[in-house]
């Protein structure tokens, strides 16, 4: 499997638009990394096709994705050893129907990420936001307290990134500004950081 810089050079190679994004891309790889190694986890929101992303995005962590992540010391999971494979936490917070459709009818809609957060998220994880506008209320105020919570914010936008761009720690914005472009260009730097993340962990 190739190293986390290896994984950046051919993204950009295959996709020489992306090369304006590329130092914040690796600044996320490297901020992901640390949360999984310090024992934290990543909370994921979007909306419409950014909500498909988190739940793709935590598909692509949540078992092998370039590799099979054999689990190496299995311990009493003697069992399941060559079964399942090595798992990085990661939870797409649109994936709460339930409790996402009762917020908005009981509460708001614009609150409903930020309901989850402050819910799920502890000091020392990570929010990955996505919006292609960067200006989605209910991911702005998921951010503005995730922050106050002590989470590390990435973001990942358009061109200019919204107003979501001053409140991430890390911001990766494409260069794309129409909706349906800038989802075309997340998919290859998702699946690019998923890569990175994945070579730093858990190596060949």
């Amino acid at each position: 499997m190739a190293a986390a810089a290896e994984i950046l050079e051919n993204l950009v190679s295959r996709r020489p638009e992306l090369a304006s994004c590329a130092g914040d891309l690796a600044a996320a790889a490297d901020a992901l990394t640390l949360c999984f190694r310090r024992g934290c986890k990543l909370l994921i929101c979007g909306n419409g096709g950014s909500a498909a992303d988190c739940d793709h995005i935590s598909a692509e962590l949540l078992k092998g994705f370039r590799s099979r992540r054999q689990l190496e010391s299995p311990g009493k999971l003697s069992k399941f050893h060559g079964h399942i494979q090595g798992a990085l936490p990661a939870i797409p917070l649109p994936n709460f129907t339930a409790l996402l459709t009762a917020f908005a009818n009981d509460c708001s809609h614009d609150y409903d990420f930020a309901q989850l957060v402050h819910a799920l998220g502890k000091s020392g994880d990570l929010l990955l936001a996505i919006s292609t506008s960067g200006n989605s209320d209910n991911v702005l105020n998921a951010c503005e307290l995730a922050r106050e919570m002590g989470l590390t914010v990435l973001g990942l936008g358009g061109r200019d990134g919204g107003k979501m761009f001053q409140l991430c720690d890390i911001c990766v914005r494409v260069p794309a500004q129409e909706t349906y472009l800038v989802q075309e260009l997340h998919l290859p730097v998702y699946h690019a950081l998923c890569a990175m993340v994945e070579a730093d962990i858990f190596g060949e």
